[in-house]
């Protein structure tokens, strides 16, 4: 039963003068970030309005997101994380849907938000490096206390989250089950009071929040900042605050594990990190050039605790089914799978029969549901189960492996992005006739986004600048560009005329057709650039990475 809220855990450090709070320039005692946060909370119920109480934050990694955090705590608000790689018209819709009467931003956000309307007034946004701001905030200094309407059931979080409609879906999370994620992964990933917690992922999302800022809440531990994730800045940040915890994705391990290696990288403070989609080459790796220890998981937003990891786990998999609820059903028949057989690299021989859907079935009581949002509920819970939407298997040892998701969730840097905004996005593009996007394994871990297109006779794919025309797709976002482009004048199709979308989806870039491929940006962001025509040699190296990455498996 939750019985906690995050209000309590809060008001439980008044008077510790352990650090909770720390940036490159200031560090605060817990017992100031409560202090802090209740000036905050009392400001917030200055500024309430009828309706449901929401701020909407929209800040890089700075110690106002983790002062809001607890502000929201304190006076029964929720926080709606806004994420600054949504653009134009998409983040506007995002943000409009989950109704904040207020906004905690800066100039750098109030850039990004320019001539958006988010139903927010212009006159409610606090821009917390604006003139006045401090002074404002120290003028509401109170003796700390939580709102009497505070209960384990108010609601905390909302967690902008991809569905398989291709729609912005919040995932409602109450004080009570953050709290009990916070004690919960404080044991699960060994999080003790004298830990210096370092954050490199972004607040917004839920690694951060679950896995690092209320486990820390929860124990006493102190919480570092980085503006944003920097893999040259990595090891740098972990000397400077001492870090010995941290959390990440796997793509930012590869980018960390890319950086040049020195003699001395050893030499530091941490002693494990926890997160996902790290392959078993880089985890081993890592702890050889830095000397720490990964340890994975699989959660979600909406759900956590299905999967319990166990010293026999095999490299690959995620663990053992938690309880018997958890399982791996054919979604059509509502049967269970049988086990998986593995051949020699690691693949399933029979995946019809034994790749499903992650399933729970005690869950649903559980499932906090999305804001507003009866038909992605529904998505959800079907049959009074809930369904993950992640495609799974079960080996012969009772090992539970993820295999990937259903519908057109795309998991890009561990995000997931929606292959219909990708789509519709380059159909739009006057001389394509047709377009299908889909993701493709990447070699170090999650998907890349790949399109086909189809082109009339005599247009070239150069002619098509399609570089600059996603660029100015407002609604596309920062990582939704594909990566690969396979084009033709005329793709394969059924008999009905639809384009064969999983058969482009296997072949990926190994397609006779011309393949072009985006180059990444430096430090791996996903924006649109340049596209060069890939080579057969292109092509042998990208597949003697997976071989390097022990990703074989992930090419069908």
């Amino acid at each position: 039963m939750r019985d906690e809220t995050i209000a309590g855990m809060l008001l439980a450090r008044l008077g510790d003068d352990r650090p909770g709070l720390r940036s490159r320039d200031r560090t605060w005692t817990w017992d100031e970030v409560v202090r802090e946060s209740a000036a905050r909370a009392s400001l917030a119920r200055e500024l309430r309005r009828d309706g449901p109480f929401h701020i909407g934050v929209l800040l890089e990694n700075v110690p106002e997101y983790v002062l809001w955090l607890g502000a929201a705590a304190l006076s029964g608000a929720t926080v709606v994380g806004v994420n600054p790689t949504r653009t134009g018209s998409h983040l506007e819709r995002e943000v409009r849907r989950t109704d904040p009467q207020l906004l905690v931003t800066d100039r750098a956000g109030l850039d990004l938000l320019g001539g958006l309307d988010i139903g927010v007034p212009r006159d409610r946004f606090l821009l917390v490096d604006d003139d006045g701001y401090a002074e404002r905030v120290e003028a509401h200094a109170c003796e700390p206390e939580a709102d009497a309407s505070v209960t384990p059931a108010t609601q905390m979080l909302l967690l902008f989250t991809s569905g398989t409609t291709g729609t912005s879906k919040a995932a409602r999370c109450s004080q009570g089950r953050l709290a009990e994620l916070g004690r919960n992964n404080s044991a699960k990933y060994d999080v003790k009071r004298d830990d210096v917690c370092y954050c490199p992922m972004p607040l917004f999302h839920g690694n951060a929040l679950m896995a690092l800022w209320a486990p820390s809440l929860a124990v006493g531990a102190t919480v570092c900042l980085t503006p944003k994730f920097s893999a040259s800045g990595f090891l740098p940040d972990v000397r400077f605050y001492g870090a010995t915890f941290f959390t990440y994705v796997g793509k930012a391990i590869g980018y960390v594990l890319a950086t040049p290696e020195r003699s001395g990288d050893a030499d530091n403070t941490l002693t494990h990190g926890f997160g996902t989609e790290a392959s078993p080459e880089d985890k081993a790796e890592f702890r050889r050039r830095f000397g720490a220890t990964l340890v994975e998981g699989y959660g979600s937003s909406e759900s956590a605790g299905m999967i319990k990891r166990v010293p026999e786990t095999p490299p690959t998999a995620l663990g053992r089914p938690a309880h018997d609820g958890v399982r791996i059903v054919n979604p059509e028949t509502l049967e269970t799978c049988k086990a998986a057989l593995l051949d020699e690299h690691g693949r399933v021989a029979n995946a019809e029969a034994a790749v499903g859907e992650i399933v729970d079935v005690h869950g649903a009581a559980r499932f906090e549901g999305y804001y507003n949002d009866p038909a992605a509920d529904a998505e959800r819970v079907r049959h009074g189960w809930y369904w993950t939407g992640d495609l799974g298997y079960v080996d012969g040892g009772g090992f539970l492996y993820f295999a990937g998701r259903s519908g057109d969730w795309i998991r890009v840097d561990s995000e997931n992005i929606s292959a219909l905004v990708t789509q519709n996005a380059v159909r739009r593009h006057p001389r394509i006739v047709d377009a299908v996007a889909f993701g493709v394994p990447d070699p170090r871990s999650g998907d890349q986004v790949m399109a086909a297109i189809e082109i009339p006779p005599g247009v070239r794919f150069e002619d098509l600048d399609l570089a600059e025309f996603l660029a100015a797709q407002d609604d596309l976002g920062t990582k939704g560009a594909p990566r690969f482009v396979r084009v033709s004048h005329a793709l394969p199709t059924t008999g009905s005329g639809k384009l064969r979308k999983k058969e482009m989806q296997l072949e990926g870039w190994r397609t006779a057709d011309p393949v072009y491929r985006r180059a990444a940006r430096a430090g791996g962001a996903a924006g649109p650039a340049g596209y060069a025509l890939m080579t057969e040699a292109d092509k042998a190296a990208l597949h003697a990475e997976f071989a390097a990455a022990g990703r074989r498996r992930f090419l069908p």
